[in-house]
């Protein structure tokens, strides 16, 4: 194996007689944050979703660190992490609570548990908010909480699916931060988005996929060239519609 943190080799799966995603291929890197774009049914959800281990795939493999998520899932699961786009949380706990069980999956020292759910729910103006039940939470609560969830066993690899969706500008910008961040510790960040204009000023790499088929990948600058993100990736859709015409 390379030294990718995140490798998907020829990923298909099928629901039925739909490909929802057909023979993808793509490697990311340590430091590298890779924006994952297209139309919605595209694909990205599914991808994300097999590369932590919920889907399985019908033909290919995917390896977070080097380790396989069909051979050894639990390994696998231990390197990274998952922020839906809506975090479906435990919502009769409080968010104190909540965040030490996945302390406790992760097998997080008490110590390293405290340091990093104060400091992060400091961060996003979470702290008041702990103590009270989840079930309380507003959408854009519940996805900071997911967030800190996801950074808490500090993984290789963070997946995110739409993660500024609900965020206020402020948690936004926080969350930026602490994607470069766990990037320059040595991790990769691997997310979806429809916000082009975050992802080009934010990204390393880009992966554009369209009906399942990953249509363009690379780093930002070779993708991009002398053009903008949106004028690339909507001059690729209107090609593909083209053709499909």
């Amino acid at each position: 194996m390379t030294d990718s943190v995140l490798k998907i080799e020829s990923f298909t799966k099928k629901y039925g007689d739909f490909v929802a995603v057909d023979n993808l291929s793509l490697e990311i890197e340590a430091g590298e944050i890779c924006a994952f774009i297209g139309h919605n049914g595209a694909g990205k959800t599914t991808t994300l979703k097999a590369a932590i281990g919920i889907l399985k795939p019908d033909e290919g493999d995917i390896y977070i660190d080097g380790v396989s998520i069909t051979a050894d899932p639990m390994e696998a699961k231990k390197r990274g992490a998952y922020i839906p786009d809506n975090p479906d949380l435990y919502e009769f706990l409080t968010g104190i609570k909540y965040l030490n069980f996945i302390a406790d999956v992760y097998g997080v020292s008490s110590e390293v548990r405290n340091e990093r759910i104060n400091t992060l729910a400091d961060k996003f103006g979470l702290t008041d908010a702990l103590a009270t039940r989840i079930s309380g939470y507003s959408h854009g609560m519940k996805q900071k909480l997911a967030i800190i969830a996801a950074f808490i066993h500090s993984p290789k690899l963070i997946m995110m699916d739409e993660p500024f969706v609900g965020l206020d500008p402020i948690a936004s910008h926080t969350l930026k931060l602490m994607m470069r961040e766990h990037c320059e510790a040595g991790g990769s960040i691997f997310f979806s988005t429809h916000v082009l204009d975050v992802a080009e000023k934010l990204c390393d790499r880009v992966a554009i996929i369209k009906g399942g088929k990953l249509i363009r990948s690379g780093s930002m600058e070779d993708v991009r060239g002398d053009a903008s993100l949106e004028d690339v990736f909507l001059e690729l859709a209107d090609t593909e519609v083209k053709e499909d015409a």
